[in-house]
């Protein structure tokens, strides 16, 4: 990731926001000036999924027109993925003319659209201000969270600083899960929803109360009275393109089906020691990232009885030859598989992990049977 092209473009974001932010402490808004919000569409790159959300303030008579983004950060930050798995990965607001930001997106065809808000003039420079004192201040810097604090929450929270009450909540879908929702934005990109279904914990399973995707808020915008009047007006759309689906040979429900196949079907010890050992690894993971990481939506991860860490221990045993205990750890796991499946029957992901669990189920079976002690039969 650390190429020159990349430290260049991150340069020029910097500068580009030094410039408009100077600029922007000394601008008194005129009564040309729009504030709105902008949502911008998903696209397939993993961290385009989830589409983004930034503001957009103009103003003619300034010739002002300038976009604020928060979810910036920087790739040289030492121990970068570390500090990104963390939690303390720090992100930060910047700004750029709404030309390059437009052509941004054009150039990745995602589509973009606009909700301008109707607010009195006051309170459109007041949140001028806020945006630009942010530049400047220790507000600009903030650790990303996956739900509680990204570039849609920070918008929703310096909207509604400004407003001096919390007008933006959520009105759309807070009967579903954080999970629910999410699934669909992993269409066509199959290995991303078994993985996130995989690393995310309990908290994904609450419900979905909180504003944390972009078209989450473009939604509840469209439903929010302010003064009597709605917050917003209609939805204009900017950019629009005809999605692209991507295809893969690999990415896909039947080569995860075909892999899970393969190892019930062959039924060799060494496909079934090597298979448990990439379960084990994934327990090991998880645990590590539920102490680890600051992030809440990997702590308390339930699907550690699926990749259950104990199997290490089975290891062992499997090494030293120890056919009793070997059995009583297999059969210990083929318990955690019965209390993981009664606890995901009423979850999202059920039938995305459901191949796991019965091939971990077969692999165990096996294996206890292997290693049950013969009663000898006397005739």
């Amino acid at each position: 990731m650390k190429t020159p092209l990349l430290k260049k473009i991150f340069v020029c974001i910097l500068l580009l926001s030094s410039i408009y932010n100077s600029f922007g402490q000394d601008v008194a808004l005129s009564k040309n000036a729009h504030i709105s919000i902008l949502t911008c569409g998903t696209g397939n790159e993993s961290y385009s999924l989830f589409g983004h959300t930034a503001i957009r303030v103009s103003d003619i008579d300034n010739n002002l027109d300038v976009v604020y983004n928060y979810g910036a950060f920087d790739f040289d930050t030492p121990n970068f993925v570390m500090q990104f798995v963390k939690g303390d990965l720090n992100y930060f607001i910047v700004n750029n003319r709404y030309a390059d930001f437009i052509n941004q997106y054009t150039y990745e065809k995602r589509d973009v659209y606009e909700q301008e808000l109707n607010i009195p003039l006051a309170l459109k420079q007041e949140l001028f201000n806020n945006l630009a004192q942010s530049m400047l201040s220790d507000e600009r810097l903030y650790n990303y969270k996956f739900i509680d604090n990204n570039c849609t929450s920070k918008v929703v929270d310096v909207i509604n600083k400004t407003l001096q009450a919390k007008i933006i909540t959520k009105k759309a879908d807070t009967d579903l899960t954080y999970r629910t929702i999410l699934y669909p934005y992993f269409d066509n990109h199959f290995y991303e929803k078994l993985g996130t279904s995989i690393l995310f914990g309990r908290k994904v399973d609450q419900m979905g109360t909180k504003i944390f995707l972009p078209f989450e808020l473009l939604k509840s915008l469209k439903l929010i009275q302010y003064q009597n009047h709605p917050l917003c007006g209609e939805t204009k759309a900017i950019l629009v393109f005809e999605k692209e689906i991507p295809t893969s040979w690999w990415n896909n429900y039947y080569s995860y089906l075909l892999l899970l196949g393969f190892v019930i079907l062959i039924n060799k010890k060494a496909i079934d020691f090597i298979y448990l050992s990439t379960i084990t690894l994934f327990g090991l993971l998880f645990v590590f990232l539920g102490f680890y990481s600051s992030h809440h939506e990997l702590g308390y991860n339930y699907n550690t009885l699926l990749f259950n860490p104990t199997l290490l221990i089975l290891f062992y045993f499997w090494r030293t030859k120890n056919t009793k205990w070997i059995y009583k750890l297999a059969g210990f796991n083929i318990l955690m598989m019965v209390l993981y499946f009664f606890l995901i029957l009423n979850k999202a992901h059920l039938l995305l992990v459901t191949p796991i669990l019965v091939t971990n189920m077969f692999v165990l079976v096996r294996l206890a049977v292997r290693n049950k002690k013969r009663i000898p039969i006397i005739i």
